[in-house]
Order: structure tokens, then sequence, then C-alpha cells
């Protein structure tokens, strides 16, 4: 479900749950686990990759439709711990995005510090309005503060995914390269920042991602309960139910 490969003092944390890296509790539960500190002593940089075709697809969504009310506020508690516990990693963090990357992938990668991303016919964004979805501040934050507040508000409104070479110009991702090199290529720019002084690095990466760490941490349980409740409305219902009746048919 997650792997550990260790790169001397990098280390791997490779997403395998077939056949697209769905996130359940299980999954969002591991990463959450990985990323603590006390699994991290020893590690001067982490790398979070996928599949060779999907990153992650997002939530998993038909999991959660079979859930009531307490377990589905459960899963998407995980979800958001799972988020800010790769924004708060003490080490800096890179996205190895081998293909497609929607939704909750999209927001896995945007609280990690850089991001390498398959060239070619890959996409990558928060659709989640397409599916009846609102996506919440604390989520609109972290795209805010990588593309822009004006190219965001598009992205977001219209749950556009765009495809890597876009993705690469706005800002979305950092690097393009082929699907077979994301992680090696990641590998490369957390081994280039260990050359740097690492208290300094450290330091700076701390002050340079406080208002990450706030959107996250400040996503109430108010909101969390508002985000159910508009889950449960029935063009919402109907949307998701489409999705999953459109995914089983592909």
């Amino acid at each position: 479900m997650l792997e550990r490969i260790t790169h001397d003092r990098l280390l791997e944390l490779r997403l395998a749950r077939p056949p697209v890296n769905a996130l359940d509790p299980a999954l969002l539960a591991a990463l959450t686990e990985a990323f603590q500190p006390e699994s991290l002593r020893g590690v001067q940089g982490v790398v979070l990759s996928g599949g060779p075709k999907v990153f992650s697809a997002g939530l998993d969504v038909p999991h959660l439709l079979g859930l009531d009310r307490e377990g589905l506020t459960a899963a998407w508690s995980q979800f958001f711990a799972a988020a800010r516990a790769i924004a708060h990693c003490p080490v800096p963090v890179a996205a190895a995005i081998g293909g497609h990357s929607p939704a909750g992938g999209c927001v896995l990668a945007l609280c990690c510090d850089y991001r390498v991303m398959a060239r070619g016919a890959f996409r990558i964004g928060l659709n989640e309005t397409q599916v009846g979805l609102v996506v919440p501040d604390a989520i609109q934050t972290l795209m805010r503060r990588v593309v822009g507040p004006h190219r965001a508000e598009r992205l977001m409104v219209t749950g556009a995914m765009i495809e890597s070479a876009e993705a690469q110009a706005i800002g979305l991702v950092d690097e393009l390269t082929d699907a077979e090199h994301v992680a090696t290529r990641a590998l490369h720019w957390l081994g280039e920042l260990g050359q740097l002084p690492r208290e300094a690095l450290l330091a700076t990466r701390a002050i340079a991602r406080a208002d990450l760490h706030a959107a996250l941490d400040g996503f109430s349980e108010d909101e969390l309960e508002g985000f159910i409740d508009r889950w449960f409305s029935a063009g919402t219902q109907a949307a998701l139910r489409a999705l999953v009746a459109k995914l089983g048919k592909g």
C-alpha cells in the first residue's frame, strides 16, 4: 500500500494501491504515519511517488459513497491529517508525478516542496467542482500560493485538469521529464538541496512554508461539517454516482 525505498539518506515513499492509488483511510493513515518526524530519523529528504500512469486518482469515491456520516467524517479527517503531515514534514519533500493527478492527488502534490511531472498528455488539477464538490479555502490556499490568486480562481472554479506542459508553464509543477525518470529527477533535486548548509536551509524553508501550515492547520471542524453537509446534498450525490458509473465503464 505504501512502499519505503531507501536511497542513501533520501527516502522514497511510493503509493502502491493499484490500479490508480485511490486514497482510502488505510492508505491515508499509512501516509500520515510515514511523514511523522519519528519515522524520518536520519532522512534528509523524501520523494513521494505514485504509479506509472496515475500518481493518485484522489479520494476513493466508491468507498466513500458507502460510508455513513460518521465514517465519511473520519475518512475526510484522515485525508486532511495526511495533507498536514506532508506539509509539516521536517525535511524537504519532492513529488514524483508519473501520471495523472486529479483532486486529492493534486492536493498531496501541492503539499510537497517541489513537483516533477511526466511530460505528455498527463493532467493535473483540482477538479472537485466537476463532481459537485466545493474546494475548501485551505485547499484553495495551496493552489493560490503556487499559481497566483487569479489563475487559481480560474482553474478551481471550472475544475480544470491541465496537461503537464501547461502545468509547468504556470508554475503548478516545477519540472518535466520522461515518466520513467520522475523519481530520479526528484531525488536529484533533493540531493542538490543536501549540499546546502542544513540549518539555514531548514529555517528558511520553515518561514517560506508558514502560510501553507497555517491554511491546513486552520481548517476547522465546522468547515469539515459544512463540507460533509454538501457531500450529502442531492446534486453532489448525483454527480458523484455518475462519476462512479463512468469509471465503471472505463
